[in-house]
């Protein structure tokens, strides 16, 4: 399985939502970054992803994006392969 990594606040209702997508897919070990917590974190994030908004979500090296682009791509079949790579 792919690693998880998910940019996050530690209260954000839209973490809690692509959290509960992955770990229903199976996903034990999610790698959260809370930027709340570490603002050169949130600055890292930016920078990265040019987004300022949580979660920002990484399967592997590829970033996802948010909570309704981890939904979108699994209603269109994407989110399944891109778990299970290596």
């Amino acid at each position: 399985m792919s690693k998880v990594t998910m940019y996050a606040t530690a209260v954000c209702p839209y973490c809690v939502r692509a959290e509960q997508l992955l770990r229903r897919k199976g996903v034990t070990d999610i790698e959260k970054i809370l930027i709340d917590r570490d603002p050169a974190q949130r600055d890292h994030m930016m920078a990265i992803t040019g987004r300022r908004t949580v979660p920002q979500i990484f399967i592997g090296e590829k970033h996802v994006g948010g909570c309704d682009d981890l939904y979108a791509l699994d209603q269109a079949g994407g989110l399944d392969p891109l778990l299970a790579a290596n």
